[in-house]
């Protein structure tokens, strides 16, 4: 994803130019340029940077809708260590023939698998000694795990950053809300064709056409060992996790058991220690070097006894308090899998007087709020691409009418939370499908609140996404928020906060309370919705609490 200025606040981070940032300004190596067929007889144009001497080599493929041309850097520092690096223009887009609509042909497509009549093209030529590994963010970690969909035994090895392995439920209709600023800005700026936003969006629930771009029942056709490289901010930071897990426990014979996920402190950006308004320290890489892209091509692809053998299955970051130097957290941790350590699922209830409580409150309290379409709760921070993202401070959301606000006690002790978080929430609305949305906050002693994680959930899709099923006015029912992973110590003299609304505008497309399908029509209601909370309609946020925590490595 290309850098550019768009019409909202921030910058489309595309990690093609953030992770060649450094080789940019230096004069890319000869080249030759190619049309690769395809199976439909379309052409590929494709770049194609070799060492000097004659010989055969072990290939680099990146596959990109970013321009191939921005992928000379990696080119030349490819070829300075011993690699044939080949880039193309995916179908569409650039130079490449066919039309231009995000992803079709990267995958499993059917009439056209453009990935794989790369890699039969590719392994033919009289350059190529037969190792091939894949590489590349974000759109380009997309194409890899397209590829690795395939089933294809042809890759000896992935680099993949901060990728999505499911478009619905990570990219387009995370918790079946569209990603509106995301979206719309996105294939906006790197031109893709007038009609791609209706492409997706023509698709609001979970149907065949996802099913298209969904690895979940493909696991077993991956054949290779993989780096999965994500941010506990990024937008696809649960995809990340779930494509290692993925290749780890059902993959093939030469995925399973192979694989390495790295999970840091990141936005979209990663490898920085900055991640929206917090900046964490010794964030920026693992000390272990297990992020290191020639290590990894050099141990699977040239033999290389470098140490990678022997490094972790797992490297995450544990966040901290990022003002007080002598808090827990704020550092790299090792494990075998994820989750990296036993953990209890514990309920933090939502309770009377706004609290949040560990256990179940007996009183009931209900809390009612006005949710307007016409005037949604903005976005602030969270896993977002063009709206500013990562940590933000939250007071002014916090404050509005619209925002129901519980928060714990003063810990007394550092409390831990590592792995997945979800929400049970007890609901009711005056309208037949509406949205709601859940923050995991830590409070600092100065009253200042920071997003950790965060969840949405479109009513309508409460029992499924390939399924539609509407409130009943005034109907106490349950829904359940996936808040996705996290890795955090809260501090002592901290308090835990969870935010609860109806909607985050422009991230997400505001539910117009109507029922009518999505964007059928311009009306617009105003909701009157409930938390509801006491033994009866126990509503809680579910934390992943590790059973012995440990601190360090």
């Amino acid at each position: 994803m290309r850098p550019s200025t768009v019409g909202r606040k921030g910058l489309l981070v595309l990690l093609f130019s953030v992770m060649l940032a450094p080789l940019a300004a230096q004069a890319p190596p000869s080249k030759q340029t190619v049309g690769v067929p395809m199976q439909d007889g379309k052409k590929l144009a494709t770049d194609i940077y070799l060492p000097t001497g004659q010989g055969k080599f072990p290939v680099i493929l990146a596959r990109t809708p970013y321009d191939k041309a921005g992928g000379a850097g990696f080119g030349m520092d490819g070829v300075k260590h011993g690699y044939a690096v080949v880039v193309q223009d995916t179908r569409g887009r650039w130079a490449s023939e066919g039309e231009n609509l995000p992803f079709i042909g990267d995958g499993w497509w059917e009439g056209h698998q453009d990935g794989s009549d790369t890699l039969e093209w590719l392994i033919k030529q009289p350059w190529c000694n037969g190792k091939i590994g894949t590489w590349g963010g974000s759109a380009l970690g997309i194409t890899q795990l397209g590829l690795a969909g395939t089933g294809t035994k042809l890759v000896s090895a992935q680099q993949i950053v901060v990728g999505a392995p499911n478009f619905y439920p990570y990219l387009t209709f995370p918790g079946g809300v569209f990603k509106k600023a995301m979206i719309e800005d996105w294939l906006a700026a790197t031109k893709h064709d007038p009609k791609a936003t209706q492409f997706w969006s023509a698709h609001p629930t979970f149907d065949s056409f996802w099913k298209q771009f969904d690895m979940s029942s493909r696991w077993g056709k991956v054949n290779t060992p993989a780096v999965h490289l994500g941010g506990w901010y990024d937008i696809f930071g649960q995809g990340t996790i779930d494509s290692f897990v993925g290749y780890q426990t059902k993959g093939g014979v030469r995925a399973r058991g192979k694989q390495v996920l790295v999970m840091g402190p990141w936005t979209h950006g990663v490898l920085q220690n900055k991640a929206g308004e917090l900046t964490f320290p010794n964030g920026s890489r693992p000390p272990n070097k297990v992020s290191d892209t020639w290590l990894w091509f050099d141990y699977h692809l040239k033999g290389i006894q470098n140490g990678f053998a022997e490094m972790p299955a797992v490297t995450y970051y544990v966040m901290g308090d990022t003002s007080d130097p002598r808090a827990p957290g704020n550092v790299w941790r090792t494990a075998d899998a994820w989750p990296p350590m036993p953990t209890k699922a514990t309920p933090l209830y939502l309770a009377s007087e706004k609290k949040l409580i560990l256990f179940k409150p007996k009183q009931a309290a209900n809390f009612t709020y006005t949710y307007d379409p016409a005037n949604p709760t903005p976005t602030a921070g969270g896993p977002q691409l063009t709206l500013p993202s990562g940590a933000v401070e939250q007071s002014k959301v916090e404050s509005r009418s619209d925002v129901v606000v519980f928060t714990s006690d003063i810990l007394a002790e550092p409390l831990e939370v590592t792995g997945r978080v979800t929400a049970k929430l007890w609901i009711s609305s005056t309208a037949l499908d509406t949205d709601f949305t859940v923050k995991l906050c830590d409070v600092y002693p100065d009253g200042r609140s920071y997003n950790i994680c965060e969840g949405v959930l479109r009513t309508r899709f409460r029992k499924g996404f390939d399924r539609e099923v509407f409130l009943k006015v005034g109907e106490v029912v349950p829904v359940e928020i996936d808040l996705w992973s996290t890795s955090i110590l809260f501090n002592k003299g901290h308090r835990l906060r969870v935010q609860v609304a109806s909607s985050s505008f422009p991230g997400y497309d505001p539910n117009p309370n109507t029922g009518a399908g999505f964007r059928a029509n311009a009306e617009r209601r105003v909701a009157q919705n409930t938390i509801h909370t006491g033994s009866k309609f126990p509503s809680y946020v579910l934390l992943p609490i590790p059973i012995q925590s440990k601190e360090g490595n």
